[in-house]
């Protein structure tokens, strides 16, 4: 039976990862999206079970202390983390799955999932995630200042990830995302799986 790849994709807060993410779960069939549980604040617009799992600090804590989670991470002062069943589940289906994580849940997964996909999202410019940042209209100008700060640490961990996709254009971004899904899914194990009635018509 084949088993489905793991994606893992990260990128600095306003480089748009989860607009690319969502646009390609969206075209691209056989692929899912993790859903994170999170303790932070759900935004406006946002559901539980959509968009994160949402739970209080004390229950993330307790899900941390039982090893629900196959990485976790606290950015800015929020707690973050991917269930290992969810995600063994659905790649034990033949179904793959993508982690829209930071650098160092990257770094977790890859120390138990080495043959997981990395690639990481760079924005353009700092100037251009500078004004993405402020276009959101979600932060301060403490805050954006802040992420700034932070997204440089986060971009110089770019070597550390098998692919980088920069989010100058979004339509070209997005077909670099889907060329490396599409890549994986021209080996032999997926021809194998998905596309078995085709091989056994050419073959017998």
């Amino acid at each position: 039976m084949y088993k489905g790849s793991l994606y893992i994709v990260a990128a600095p807060s306003g480089a748009g990862k989860t607009s690319l993410v969502k646009a390609m779960v969206k075209s691209t069939p056989h692929i899912q999206m993790s859903i994170s549980h999170t303790s932070r604040e759900r935004r406006s617009g946002e559901q539980d079970g959509v968009n994160y799992h949402f739970t209080s600090v004390a229950a993330f804590k307790k899900m941390l202390a039982e090893g629900i989670f196959m990485e976790h991470a606290e950015v800015f002062g929020n707690y973050y983390g991917t269930s290992r069943k969810w995600v063994l589940e659905q790649i034990n289906k033949g179904e793959d799955v993508i982690l829209e994580i930071d650098w160092q849940g990257a770094q977790q997964i890859r120390s138990i999932m080495p043959e997981a996909v990395s690639i990481f999202i760079l924005p353009p410019s700092k100037e251009v995630l500078h004004q993405r940042l402020v276009g959101r209209g979600q932060d301060t100008k403490d805050v954006i200042e802040n992420r700034m700060v932070q997204a440089v640490n986060e971009m110089s961990h770019y070597k550390e990830f098998d692919y980088i996709v920069v989010n100058d254009e979004f339509d070209l971004a997005l077909r670099d995302l889907q060329t490396i899904i599409r890549s994986k899914r021209l080996s032999i194990d997926w021809i194998e799986c998905y596309k078995a009635d085709l091989i056994n018509s050419l073959v017998n």
